[in-house]
């Protein structure tokens, strides 16, 4: 289960309350099924695991084997019993099932919100125990963490550790029958897991060790492809969390239904159908649907009602789905209804039966489309394929500290480039995730130059952009220190007097930084003697001269031997704004050039005690 640092040091007083709360409830009360999301690293076993118990191989036929749409699957208590044996005791739980979620990534997950927050009333985080976390282990946790989500972890192909033995069946009554140096490889990469769940907070166990799974995130060995070793125990950890600890949410409603859209698919023979998951109450075939849409909300009616039959995948069935008269909480389904164009994934869904629970409806709608994402006067545009995705990527940019002046679902218009386009050169950019962008915009977005960065993977859009506003920073730091003088050291070389005054000519060794004409000449004692008129080397006339270059430079208004004499090492006058400023831009200066500012400060200690600091 998940469970915030600060919310363990209050946890004795929560329990207590909830412990009061579950008084209240009726234990004889109908509950719905829980829905239940499987997140993780690409390759790690997301699909296999379902497909271990549907008896089916939805993984091979996807694109790559990577899962490539949100599906759902219904896995009823009949099925859950078989799996767990005697794990599961009888009576133990008044569960009806698990409704499954298995999402090509975090972000999809993003999108599958309910009225109240995340769809999911648990998560399986699922992890190769032999590669560890990965990139998107790492976001599905901060995801997890941001919509509170209880999770557990499957520590998943504990076949792959070297000297294991995999048989089908308990995990527990397997890892009896391991070797001595199976037993070490297995623990050695379980405590490697364990350690990197504590640093993102989570304190994380054996699930056969832990005494409150309300403080300690259980971890499951398994392996689904090969044997389907520790999923028994994966299923009895599942029904007994639920059971226990999510009771209270998971009462049965009979009134009208609220869910999800998932998907929008054409059908052969049905035309546009919703695959939908129905999180609370009762769809009937004869319902109003309405649905959120751009740009506005959509009323529409059911045509048809059709369901999954039991361990089928809602995306791919093996079997022709059933048209159904009423479907209640918790299922997936596809919808078949009239003008839903302009529905997107992610978008929540009410049912009605009488034009007052329309208007309900709609008003419900209304505050489920808003998000919940923080603009400021200055900052990026961003874009997103729904709601959930939209806060998500808000949530990371928020993490970066990048600001956001216009977060919008759907696909990138002329407006957003417009919006872009005034703001400083870093925030001339949109962040556009899994959308299109509008002809009308991509012209505008020639002739204005703004920067857009499109993906369907958060943290590539994340990197993409800071990359690039590194570049820019990077630009920006090299004009100001054209703009300024640079720091410079140089020493008059003994014998080098070419001419006395009017103006003075020596040759000098530059020492460190750099020097250029027109700079003023400070001496040690903090006085300016002059300026550089001229710089030769032989007979070229030169700009600049940089450290270890040796030049003829004219110095007007000194005497040599006055003012200046041979041996003297004298710097470049600085103004001490634009050495702040140089600190403010983050301009990086080579330690040579450091020393010779350190050198400036206690030459200007005296007069300016904090002179450029």
């Amino acid at each position: 289960m998940v469970v915030e640092e600060e919310e363990i040091e209050d946890l004795p007083e929560e329990e207590s309350e909830v412990e009061e709360e579950e008084e209240e409830i009726d234990p004889n009360a109908p509950l719905r099924q829980p829905i239940v999301a499987v997140l993780g690293h690409v390759d790690h076993g997301k699909t296999s695991l379902l497909d271990y118990v549907r008896g089916t191989a939805v993984v091979q036929r996807e694109a790559g084997a990577i899962t490539q749409h949100i599906g759902a699957t219904e896995v009823p208590f009949d099925t859950v019993s078989e799996i767990c044996g005697p794990l599961l005791q009888e009576g133990t739980t008044t569960l009806p099932g698990l409704l499954f979620i298995d999402t090509p990534g975090h972000h999809s997950f993003t999108t599958l919100r309910s009225r109240g927050g995340a769809l999911a009333d648990l998560a399986i985080l699922v992890v190769d125990i032999t590669e560890g976390f990965k990139p998107q282990t790492l976001e599905s946790i901060n995801i997890l963490k941001q919509q509170q989500t209880p999770f557990i972890l499957a520590l998943n192909k504990v076949d792959k550790v070297p000297g294991w033995r995999s048989h089908q069946g308990s995990f527990l009554a397997n890892n009896a029958n391991q070797s001595a140096m199976a037993k070490q490889n297995f623990q050695t990469r379980m405590y490697e897991i364990i350690g990197e769940l504590g640093q993102h907070g989570f304190d994380s166990a054996l699930f056969s060790e832990i005494q409150d799974f309300q403080k300690t995130i259980a971890l499951i060995p398994t392996s689904v492809k090969e044997t389907g070793e520790g999923v028994p125990e994966l299923f009895m950890i599942l029904m007994g969390l639920a059971q226990k600890y999510l009771r209270g949410n998971l009462l049965l409603n009979d009134g009208s239904s609220e869910g999800t859209v998932i998907e929008i698919k054409e059908e052969k023979g049905l035309g546009k159908t919703l695959g939908v998951i129905i999180y609370n109450g009762i769809l009937n075939a004869s319902d109003s649907l309405i649905i959120g849409a751009q740009p506005e909300p959509i009323v529409t009616r059911v045509r048809t009602l059709l369901r999954p039959k039991a361990l089928d995948e809602i995306r791919d069935p093996r079997q022709q789905f059933d048209s159904v008269k009423i479907v209640g909480a918790a299922a997936g389904l596809k919808v078949v209804a009239p003008d839903i164009e302009g529905v997107i994934a992610g978008a929540p869904f009410y049912s009605a039966s009488t034009e007052e629970e329309i208007d309900i409806a709609l008003d419900k709608l209304s505050d489920s489309m808003k998000s919940n994402v923080k603009c400021t006067d200055e900052g990026v545009v961003i874009r997103a394929d729904a709601i959930g995705s939209l806060e998500a990527l808000a949530y990371e940019l928020s993490a970066a500290n990048i600001p956001i002046v216009k977060a919008s679902v759907g696909d990138v218009s002329r407006r957003d480039v417009v919006t872009a386009d005034p703001s400083e050169e870093e925030y001339r950019a949109i962040l556009a995730f899994n959308v299109k962008t509008h002809p009308d915009a991509k012209s505008e977005l020639y002739e204005t130059g703004v920067k857009i960065f499109e993906s369907d993977i958060v943290y590539r859009l994340l990197e993409d952009y800071q990359e690039w506003k590194a570049k820019i920073h990077d630009k920006q730091a090299q004009h100001l220190r054209e703009d300024f003088a640079h720091p410079g050291k140089f020493e008059i070389l003994e014998g080098h007097t070419f001419r006395t005054r009017d103006p003075a000519v020596v040759g000098v060794r530059v020492l460190g930084g750099r020097i250029a004409l027109n700079q003023a000449v400070l001496r040690n004692d903090n006085s300016v003697v002059g300026h550089i008129q001229s710089l030769r080397s032989g007979d070229q006339v030169l700009k600049e001269a940089l450290q270890g270059d040796e030049v003829a430079i004219a110095i007007n208004n000194v005497t040599v031997g006055r003012q200046i004499s041979e041996g003297d090492v004298l710097y470049i006058e600085m103004d001490e704004r634009a050495i702040l400023k140089i600190r403010e831009a983050g301009v990086k200066l080579d330690p040579i050039e450091e020393d010779i500012i350190s050198e400036m400060q206690k030459i200007k200690k005296k007069d300016q005690p904090f002179w450029a600091r």
